[in-house]
């Protein structure tokens, strides 16, 4: 029993671990990540049915496998952090997309593997003792329950994610110390001898981390894990940069802070309250205050960065910060603006909306959100990417995503070209005469290195200037909202066009129809899985997978969607995050035990009752949440957390299930069956990541669950007939 447990918790926690150092690997592109941890759940997969009919595991060997774990844990930590090293010639560059395709799943493939196998071998152990594999998952996802707490706790209490890595190794070295097992003399001094190893390299742990942080840092000033990136300083002369999971965040001899900053204020007749969301640190907050407000708002995120990076600041950037006119407050900005008063302009200086979590500063909702905040005549101003001379079709449909969503809000509307464009709103017309900011700009005594009054009538005069404001007046794409965040799909498309440039030919407009083709695509969808699900009722061992897989693709999209609503809705504090993640583990642990010990165990047989009551269960979750969805009535913190522990609960009632109705020999059906469950998760998490959320909507992503739950039960017909 102590091994299952042991299985869940290094195996969430390990995959924590490099899923975090993935991420930092290949500068925190969101894409990476929906990619790293499919790959996982393939591999994984793998292991679980690695030499299933062949091998008989014993004790002994299951202990070799948890210290062949701690063993390769820290090492693939090592290996995530040399891949920029050992494969680009160029310090900083992006890697070939199929070489970090391929640096990642060799990345993944030891632990993942292992894993898998581990789980296969300590399950079929358990159930060789008469015990169920619907109990075994359970312990095992309490297990993951246990490792979804420590990974949160770990980086909540400061500790860095090789440190982790190493806990993570004591852990699976303590399943391996084990009494029981093998009695070589051997394999227990090697074992001590890696504890040893692991106690010691945990005790230099900072100065190993620091030198591997330094491979591809090499003027490295101080590196730490935040709950919410990696945060990097690097001092080179008398520059300093910021790196945000590896990704530049900027660098103080940069000019990008006053061009923002001074447009946008200089549109103001007379700026009194400013309220700066995110990138005060960069000069914001300096810029800001040559303009003589009476008083400034930074709202930052992440307070690990501003207690990492403001003491390695300039002084004329610190300085800014501790002026009697500035309030710095740590908050979600989302938040924060749900108590705030109002102001004369509001700067959003948030990253790309390249992911959920940074989408939701682009979107109407938030829009609308800060409009209501803006005292009469104020403006609300952004910076957004794009080519400075041409935009590619994503980049165009990009940005009209957004100005159609920004336009909603506050209809007045500039826009002054650049590599970073800056968007100006209001509600009120803006000044359309250059003149009128240059004589500001004189009569504020603005001193700027790149912002003057030539400059001024330059941004207003160029031919970008009116031939921007033609194609966003002309172009088409989808509203971005809070239920539909159709931008960051946009964002990984002009991503992978840096790789493959023929994409960016690659016109993503015909989403804003989906309306038109939206039902016939649903009947042909339809159509082709029942027809899947009526050829998988011709063996019994194939519906049972089947419906496993079903199961863990619902449950996987469930939480995905869940969690992307109460992070848009809520912010998602990352300690929040971690109660969210670990419901979802309860409710799986609960699920499998109650199906185990209060359904079958009682009767010694499945009823025919129980498979359609989860499947309709199934189905009125998808209807309840599609509703909240829509509603915006359940973005609270209870209501989250219990319907992820629902969707858990759900999903592992259907996996034990299936493991119980009509199976005699529990062995048989353990590898299959995590293997089933963990490609549904697998293609869940691709799924609605990458095509379902974005394309359909958070709600309509819900309601598509409904139809699919709705032919399982094309599955259950099993009577009590014992598997073949």
């Amino acid at each position: 029993m102590i091994y299952l447990f042991i299985v869940g918790l290094v195996s969430i926690l390990g995959q924590a671990v490099l899923l975090r150092e993935l991420t930092v690997a290949f500068y925190g592109i969101d894409l990476i990540f929906t990619l790293a941890l499919g790959v996982w759940l393939v591999w994984t997969a793998i292991g679980a049915v690695i030499g299933r009919r062949r091998l008989r595991p014993s004790l002994a060997w299951t202990q070799g496998l948890f210290f062949l774990f701690s063993l390769l844990l820290p090492a693939d930590v090592v290996f995530v952090r040399s891949i920029r090293v050992l494969f680009s010639e160029i310090p900083g560059a992006y890697l070939p997309f199929a070489d970090q395709i391929l640096a990642m799943s060799a990345a993944l493939l030891p632990i993942g593997l292992l894993s898998g196998l581990i789980f296969q071998w300590a399950a079929k152990l358990y159930v060789a003792g008469g015990r169920t594999l619907a109990s075994a998952y359970a312990i095992e996802s309490a297990g993951g329950l246990a490792g979804g707490l420590c990974a949160t706790l770990f980086l909540k209490l400061g500790v860095q994610n090789f440190t982790i890595s190493l806990l993570c190794s004591l852990f699976a070295l303590g399943a391996a110390w084990s009494a029981r097992g093998t009695r070589s003399r051997w394999f227990r001094a090697a074992v001590v001898a890696a504890t040893l190893l692991v106690l010691a390299l945990v005790w230099r742990a900072s100065p190993a981390d620091r030198a591997l942080t330094g491979w591809t840092h090499p003027y490295l000033l101080a590196s730490q894990d935040t709950p919410y990136c990696r945060i990097t300083v690097t001092q080179q002369g008398g520059q300093i940069a910021v790196y945000e999971n590896d990704a530049l965040s900027f660098e103080t001899e940069g000019i990008d802070a006053e061009v923002f900053v001074h447009m946008a204020a200089l549109a103001h007749p007379r700026l009194k309250r400013a309220l700066i969301l995110g990138g005060g640190i960069e000069g914001t907050v300096r810029e800001i205050l040559k303009h003589a407000p009476t008083q400034v708002d930074y709202v930052e995120l992440n307070p690990a960065l501003l207690d990492m990076v403001t003491p390695h600041l300039p002084p004329d950037l610190q300085a800014p910060l501790r002026a009697a006119a500035v309030r710095v407050t740590v908050a979600d900005a989302r938040r924060f603006l749900e108590k705030a008063g109002a102001y004369d302009l509001i700067l959003i200086g948030m990253p790309e909306p390249a992911s959920g979590q940074a989408n939701r500063f682009y979107t109407l909702e938030f829009f609308k959100q800060c409009s209501a905040h803006l005292n009469p005549g104020g403006i609300l101003a952004f910076r957004l990417r794009s080519g400075e001379n041409r935009w590619t079709p994503q980049q165009t449909a990009r940005v009209v995503s957004i100005y159609l969503a920004l336009k909603e809000a506050l209809p007045e509307i500039q826009v002054f070209p650049g590599e970073a464009n800056i968007f100006l709103a209001s509600r009120q017309p803006l000044p359309r005469d250059p003149d009128v900011l240059a004589s500001r700009f004189e009569a504020r005594g603005i001193v700027a290195r790149l912002v003057s009054k030539p400059y001024i009538r330059y941004l207003y005069t160029n031919d970008r200037f009116a031939q921007i404001a033609h194609i966003l007046e002309t172009g088409k794409a989808p509203l971005n909202t809070d239920v539909r965040p159709i931008c960051y799909q946009y964002t990984l498309m002009i991503w992978l066009s840096q790789f493959y440039p023929r994409l960016t030919a690659t016109d993503l407009s015909f989403l804003e129809s989906w309306s038109s083709y939206r039902r016939p695509f649903l009947w042909v969808l339809a159509l082709a899985v029942s027809a899947l699900f009526m050829i998988s009722r011709r063996r019994q061992s194939l519906r049972r997978a089947v419906l496993v897989c079903v199961a863990g693709f619902v449950g996987m999209v469930f939480e995905t969607l869940l969690v992307l609503h109460y992070q848009v809705k809520s912010g998602v504090l990352y300690q929040d995050i971690g109660v969210l993640l670990m419901s979802f583990m309860a409710g799986l642990a609960l699920g499998a035990l109650a199906t185990d010990r209060w359904i079958f165990e009682r009767a010694r047989r499945m009823p025919l009752w129980y498979g359609p009551l989860l499947i309709c269960g199934v189905a009125f979750l998808g209807v309840f949440t599609g509703v909240g969805i829509g509603w915006s009535s359940m973005a609270g913190l209870a209501e989250t957390t219990g319907l992820l522990f629902v969707t858990g609960f759900l999903v592992a009632a259907v996996f034990a299930y299936a493991s119980l109705e009509g199976v005699r020999d529990q062995g048989e059906v353990v590898a299959p069956l995590y293997a089933a469950d963990l490609v549904g998760g697998c293609l869940g998490s691709l799924g609605s990541t990458l095509l379902l959320i974005p394309i359909t909507g958070l709600a309509t992503t819900a309601a598509l669950m409904v139809p699919l739950a709705i032919l399982s039960l094309l599955l259950l017909c099993w009577g009590h007939a014992s598997d073949e």
